[in-house]
């Protein structure tokens, strides 16, 4: 059994990130996130996925964005100040160069199934996320980070990147032929977050300009004429596609408001990396979250929804926790920022939600999706997936300033 702590003094009239109390609770839940998910490394290299008690499922697919965020995970931890990260680094990262890299036609492979290739795709979500995990390793001195983070910043550039759009396309087939006319929202979003990243590593405008088109695009042209709600599908021309519905939980039909948390955040670091010139962004932000907590929120049972449609009507009411996560990051973020009540109202209030609902307090880790009366459940994933959302949860509100964590 884990030792747990308080996670807050609900008497407190300020903030609880002024506060040791709560500061310490969530050191104390990244520590048992980072300890459960050490169990995941492979010693034939890469990770498992772990069930919900921590251990490794055998014969699932090794998917590249699980690789990276692994990765860039422990980087964040090592960042932080916990110990022992750098082997799991190290293991992703080799994992990354010499099994997902694709020797023959450039860039990175989809999944990987013991020694053999199971989905050769080259998609744009994916290696958004390489770019990521480069960026980050290079963040706490890993020696091939930046060899890593030119090919793909190459890879992406040369493939995926739209120059007349300003905007990345989302999929290719192994030899970039393409396969789909489809363009999207969601890869263009980890795309933000990891030139941003780099951008932080490296000081290059470039990253930064990019991201800054994509977020120009999607927040103050996209969401501005839906009611700040963001279309995540588009034609071939990036007209919005209002009839596309894909895989129901990778790419849903209608708006995912969980987007939008991560979205806001996002155009946050952006407005604060380029010296606050643009005061656009912060209005746009607030009106992003304002919007999908309004959308989102279960006033019954609590919790967030996963989608509703272009005018705000429930659609997929599952209730998973990633959008609990990256609302709390946001407005972590908007308290840094403004000191708000409200915000701070809503910040205890899905902690409170994710305490008792998400957090496995006995094993470490999150539990990803809950049935509707709140019990832990396994309808669209196997265990707990990986650590990506949930450390980010309890270790960004830790950050000194609102762009990248402890940079400062």
């Amino acid at each position: 059994m884990h030792e747990t702590t308080t996670i807050g003094d609900d008497h407190h009239t300020g903030f609880w990130l002024d506060t040791d109390t709560h500061r310490s609770w969530l050191r104390a839940d990244a520590a048992r996130q980072i300890e459960f998910f050490r169990a995941s490394l492979r010693p034939d290299g890469g990770f498992y996925q772990l069930d919900g008690q921590g251990a490794p499922i055998q014969g699932l697919a090794q998917e590249l964005f699980a690789t990276t965020r692994m990765v860039h995970s422990f980087a964040l931890a090592s960042k932080a100040g916990f110990d022992d990260c750098d082997v799991m680094i190290d293991h992703g990262m080799q994992f990354i160069m010499n099994r997902h890299h694709d020797p023959v036609h450039d860039g990175y492979v989809w999944s990987l199934a013991g020694e053999q290739i199971e989905d050769d795709r080259k998609l744009a979500y994916g290696h958004a996320f390489v770019m990521l995990a480069a960026s980050s390793a290079m963040q706490v001195g890993h020696p091939a980070a930046r060899g890593l983070l030119d090919d793909i910043t190459r890879v992406m550039t040369d493939h995926f990147w739209e120059a007349e759009a300003g905007l990345f396309a989302d999929e290719a087939n192994r030899d970039w032929t393409p396969f789909s006319t489809y363009h999207g929202f969601n890869a263009n979003m980890h795309s933000t977050e990891s030139l941003l990243n780099v951008f932080e590593a490296t000081g290059d405008a470039q990253y930064l300009d990019m991201a800054g088109s994509i977020l120009n695009f999607f927040v103050h042209k996209m969401a501005a004429r839906n009611e700040f709600r963001l279309p995540e599908h588009y034609t071939q021309d990036w007209v919005i596609d209002r009839t596309y519905a894909g895989d129901p939980m990778f790419r849903p039909a209608g708006t995912t408001p969980g987007h939008s948390f991560e979205m806001a955040r996002l155009l946050l670091q952006h407005w604060d990396l380029s010296g606050r010139r643009d005061d656009r962004a912060p209005v746009a932000a607030r009106q992003l979250v304002d919007r999908a907590l309004s959308d989102a929120w279960n006033p019954v049972s609590g919790g967030l929804i996963y989608t509703v449609g272009f005018d705000g009507t429930p659609d997929v009411t599952s209730r998973y926790w990633w959008p609990v996560t990256e609302a709390i990051g946001v407005l972590a973020t908007l308290i840094k920022l403004e000191c708000k009540a409200t915000d701070e109202e809503w910040y205890r209030r899905l902690w409170k939600f994710a305490d008792s609902t998400f957090i496995d307090h006995e094993h470490g880790g999150w539990y990803p999706e809950i049935d509707p009366d709140g019990a832990y459940t396994q309808v669209q994933f196997t265990g707990k997936p990986d650590i990506y959302h949930s450390l980010q949860a309890s270790l960004l509100p830790l950050t000194p300033g609102i762009s990248g964590a402890f940079s400062g």
